[in-house]
């Protein structure tokens, strides 16, 4: 049974940083894509960022992109997201999500979803 299991989020003010992880278990890690998307307050879910099987490669969207950085590490089954110079409208549920394709913003193609973490930011 695949499960993937976010945390890290919280409450925050505007301009500070957080670090969500997420431990995966259940699936051969390193032979997924993993993602960060994100929910918030009547919003679609949206893509946030994506790093490849081995690591090497990552993309983000345009709102994060110079703050946010999306890592794995395959020894521990375990994705991270750090967010630096967080604003107001990075407010959301984030969600981890994993995916055997070789894709990256198209929420479809990611087969499994962690339960989400509330992450807040403050104005």
């Amino acid at each position: 049974q695949v499960q993937l299991v976010e945390s890290g989020g919280g409450l925050v003010q505007a301009g500070g940083s957080l670090r969500l992880s997420c431990a995966a278990s259940g699936l051969t890690f390193s032979g997924y894509t993993m993602g960060w998307f994100r929910q918030g307050p009547g919003k679609e879910r949206e893509f946030v960022a994506a790093v490849s099987r081995s690591g090497g490669t990552t993309n983000y969207a345009d709102s994060v992109k110079g703050r946010f950085t999306i890592s794995r590490d395959n020894a521990k089954n375990t994705l991270n997201l750090r967010m630096n110079t967080l604003k107001p409208e990075d407010t959301a549920v984030y969600y981890c999500a994993a995916s055997i394709r070789s894709t990256y913003a198209n929420r479809e193609n990611y087969a499994y979803w962690g339960q989400g973490t509330q992450v807040t930011v403050s104005s």
